[in-house]
């Protein structure tokens, strides 16, 4: 009898770690969800936004991009800085309870200039989001399974943007555009507690070498000179914010396109957009996330190479969806984009994180963000919007047409950018 004991603890400690570490990737998935959710409501809601309001192409791609990016990214960098030397999961519990308030604001608004400080307002609070959360799940798992770990994780964006658009679009078709706002303001508020109750924080550098678990945490100015000048860094961050340029500049713009260039009526976006997002970039993300673990392992250049191709190959399928005559062929289309383009995230982020000492995690996930998002979120809806008013003069209602058709050459800038850091990744190794 005492000789089956110990097999047998051991393997019912291995099934509660485990069910641990699903609770806990659960619940960051969750919180990304919301996050991502509170995002993508104004531009989910564009349209009737833009009727009740009366504001423009430009002010819509500023305040889903450029104002949002202002706070957003800046605000992450010290945010992060104090989320390594202090409790990760309580960072993470008030930001959320700060976005989710705010996002109540944003239903409340009655002008831009209300929206627009509103948008900020939940900019600052997201910021302490997704940097924290790469921090707790690295720490949470095993190097051999953090690329599937962030695959999962990063569900939260397709999941987010699908449930915003069947939500959102289902609640403003049935009552007001301002009410969604509301409802997953409240549900985020309620969130921000569980977390704060329910989710540990997890000992730094666990599953990591000695020696890099025991590196002394670096100062703030330390921190930032670190991540810049190491090439290998700043290249995977402007390579990932070339491709967040067009994520952004898409999703900010694809509900008010579809809607208004394709003929395309909210309860329809209400179901097929959000099936849409929600299996395209879900299983894109999460076939992503299995690709790194079982590529990069053998081949360390895989974090770069497979999104290179993912790009290239999505390239001819966005455009088709530009040229299309009918929403239903036009979202056909978008499907293979949706499912390619966030093929970086994964790589990316599970790349970062495994390149920085536990101690810096945080501060080097909100940096990787700071240039993702500065020139993703910041950018790309900025420029999608600028360019569809510059071409409203000569195209009139196929203007946002024209707008996608100059974002299209970013997915083969992009892609060498993916391709330059997969050379250097394969010349470190070699020396």
């Amino acid at each position: 009898m005492a000789i089956n004991i110990a097999p047998l603890t051991e393997g019912h400690a291995d099934t509660r770690q485990r069910g641990h570490r699903g609770f806990v990737l659960g619940m960051l998935c969750f919180v990304y969800v919301l996050n991502f959710l509170d995002r993508q409501l104004v531009s989910i809601l564009a349209k009737p936004i833009q009727d009740s309001l009366q504001i423009t192409d430009s002010q819509l791609g500023y305040i889903t991009g450029f104002y949002f990016a202002l706070f957003y990214c800046f605000i992450a960098i010290p945010v992060g800085w104090l989320a390594d030397r202090t409790n990760r999961v309580k960072i993470l519990s008030l930001a959320c309870g700060l976005w989710s308030a705010a996002t109540v604001a944003c239903g409340m608004a009655s002008s831009y200039g209300q929206l627009v400080a509103a948008r900020m307002a939940v900019g600052v609070g997201e910021a302490g989001g997704v940097p924290p959360s790469y921090a707790i799940i690295s720490d949470s798992f095993p190097r051999e399974q953090r690329g599937s770990a962030m695959g999962i994780f990063n569900l939260g964006p397709p999941l987010g943007s699908a449930l915003g658009v069947a939500f959102g679009a289902s609640l403003a078709a049935a009552y007001d555009w301002r009410v969604p706002f509301y409802v997953v303001g409240a549900i985020g508020v309620v969130t921000a507690i569980v977390v704060y109750l329910l989710v540990p924080e997890p000992v730094r550098g666990r599953f990591d070498p000695k020696p890099a678990a025991t590196a002394p945490v670096q100062g703030f100015g330390q921190a930032i000179i670190g991540f810049f000048s190491n090439k290998l860094l700043a290249v995977a961050a402007l390579a990932s914010g070339a491709a967040n340029f067009i994520t952004y500049g898409l999703s900010n713009f694809a509900t008010l396109f579809l809607m208004r260039e394709k003929g395309m009526t909210l309860d329809q976006v209400a179901i097929w957009y959000a099936l849409a997002v929600g299996i395209g970039m879900g299983t894109g993300i999460f076939v992503s996330g299995k690709l790194i673990d079982r590529f990069a392992v053998r081949n360390k250049a895989a974090y770069a190479s497979i999104p290179a191709f993912s790009l290239v190959l999505a390239l001819p399928f966005f455009l088709g969806f530009a040229t299309a005559d009918r929403w239903e062929v036009a979202l056909a289309l978008l499907f293979v984009p949706l499912f390619l383009n966030s093929f970086f995230l994964p790589a990316t982020v599970t790349f970062v994180q495994g390149e920085v000492a536990p101690a810096a995690r945080v501060i080097s996930g909100a940096l990787l963000l700071l240039v993702m998002n500065l020139v993703g979120l910041g950018l790309g809806p900025t420029f999608v919007g600028f360019a569809s008013d510059y071409f409203r003069a000569d195209y009139g209602p196929h203007s946002l047409q024209m707008a996608f058709y100059a974002l299209a050459p970013m997915y083969l800038i992009a892609a060498l950018l993916f391709l330059w850091l997969a050379r250097l990744i394969k010349a470190e190794g070699r020396a």
